[in-house]
């Protein structure tokens, strides 16, 4: 039995040995009043030190880094919403040619066409960019100057700056083939147009049937802002009546569009009685007389998404016409960008990417920095290049989760006036470069491990200062009582 106390005694001897926290006896300890001004003033301390550790605790910081762009889909979304001030619809072209050999001419796909009024509102909607109807040309056994020949001389008047406005006043109505002689299309119609001023006047029509010559007389086509050849107009008491002919181009389709251009007018709506006798006259319905004679603007806004190889290329809009040649000096390409962007439209997001965005700083925020931008051309044979650098970057706001990531496309853009040739149609081009490398935007917040560590460093070192404080003050202040 004494074996065993004695066992335990040395035992509780040898742990008692390792005990870093020694007691010191209350009657070897002095309470002073330093002493508790310090241990005041430690309390006071540790508590603003521990207050100002758990608010940087709470508080999270936005790190950037750049690294290789892992990002493995081989296209990216192009997304844009522009508005050309001048340029009619019907001449909208959207093209998309890049470094890989892609060169796709009017994109019809995700493409939609607004026709805009004067004040740039969308007014009328023209549909999904679909390929143009090819019209109908009417081919003839002789040529024009066979049929001058024929008929004794031209019923097309030929109309000069000087003669055009004389014209319009002494015919109320009159049906105007603004052309070129270069141009194909209007090589093929001059006959059909020919044929067309005959049987008009054969058939006492109250119109005039007239053509200018638009490389002759250069200004008065400028003056009325022919933008394409052959431009067939229609004129009422000296007034364009819009929009300009757009049907097929035979002498039937012609007398058609003529003839009912008449019946609307009250005062020429019977002018087939002078010959024929009302009764065998065949009632013609009159379709889209609303939309034949509504005011027209030469403004469209093209909107929708490409999707693009991840490869340097480019995008464009140009005038292009199946049916038309266009007229290069009068090809205005001013146009305001109301939007553009890459990847995913931030506006359909969910609420998580909306959650993502509104943590992301504004300086990080650069994904369409294009929106709103006008691009104004005073002057014709030049247009805007817009040159742009797309950076991938990533978005992590928060402990590397899945549900806090998102991959979103910056970029940078600039632009420059581009001059071309005359007999060039200029282009409103957007070329585009994809970075190889990425932006990583990471949201980083303290470890609860560095926090807790934190705190004992806070309650161990102010503690440990303070005393060593403390002691000095007391010997000092001791050995001034002695």
């Amino acid at each position: 039995m004494n074996n065993i106390n004695g066992s335990g005694g040395r035992g509780r001897q040898m742990l008692s040995s390792v005990d870093f926290y020694r007691r010191v006896p209350k009657d070897l300890t002095e309470a002073t009043s330093l002493g508790a001004a310090m241990s005041i003033c430690a309390l006071a301390v540790m508590g603003v030190l521990f207050l100002s550790e758990s608010i940087a605790f709470a508080r999270s910081t936005i790190t950037t880094s750049i690294t290789l762009d892992e990002n493995t889909q081989p296209q990216i979304r192009l997304n844009f919403n522009i508005t050309m001030l001048d340029l009619h619809c019907d001449y909208v072209s959207v093209d998309v040619w890049d470094a890989l050999g892609t060169n796709r001419q009017n994109v019809t796909k995700n493409v939609e066409k607004w026709q805009l009024d004067s004040e740039g509102t969308r007014r009328i909607f023209s549909g999904r960019n679909r390929e143009t109807r090819e019209v109908q040309h009417q081919e003839h056994d002789k040529s024009l100057k066979e049929l001058h020949e024929e008929h004794g001389g031209a019923y097309a008047v030929d109309l000069t700056g000087d003669t055009f406005d004389e014209f319009l006043q002494d015919h109320e109505m009159a049906f105007i083939d603004l052309y070129a002689p270069w141009c194909v299309w209007c090589q093929r119609l001059h006959p059909t147009w020919e044929v067309f001023a005959r049987e008009a006047d054969d058939d006492e029509m109250p119109i005039g049937v007239g053509k200018v010559d638009c490389v002759a007389q250069q200004h008065l086509c400028s003056k009325l802002r022919v933008m394409a050849f052959p431009t067939l107009r229609w004129y009422h008491k000296g007034a364009p009546i819009a929009p300009d002919y757009k049907l097929d181009r035979t002498v039937a389709a012609l007398k058609g569009f003529a003839k009912r251009k008449l019946e609307m007018d009250e005062k020429f709506k019977d002018w087939e009685s002078k010959d024929k006798d009302n009764s065998e006259k065949r009632e013609r319905p009159i379709r889209g007389l609303a939309e034949m004679n509504r005011p027209e603007h030469p403004g469209c806004q093209v909107s929708g998404h490409l999707m693009v190889n991840r490869v340097p290329g480019n995008f464009h809009i140009e005038a292009v016409s199946k049916n038309h040649n266009l007229n290069a000096a009068m090809t205005n390409l001013t146009h305001r960008v109301n939007h553009l962007s890459f990847g995913e439209p931030m506006e359909t997001q969910n609420r998580k990417t909306k959650r993502i965005l509104k943590q992301v700083p504004e300086e990080h925020r650069q994904f369409n920095p294009m929106d709103g931008g006008f691009f104004r051309t005073d002057e014709f044979h030049q247009a805007f290049h817009h040159y742009i650098k797309v950076v991938s970057t990533h978005l992590s706001m928060g402990g590397g989760s899945k549900t806090n990531t998102m991959t979103a496309y910056q970029f940078l853009e600039q632009s420059q006036i581009v001059y071309y040739e005359s007999v060039n149609v200029p282009e409103a081009r957007f070329s585009y470069d994809l970075s190889p490398m990425s932006v990583v935007v990471q949201k980083e917040g303290r470890k609860w491990y560095d926090y807790l560590t934190s705190l004992c460093a806070i309650i161990g070192g102010t503690f440990t200062t303070l005393g060593l404080i403390d002691a000095c003050l007391y010997k000092v202040f001791k050995s001034k009582k002695l």
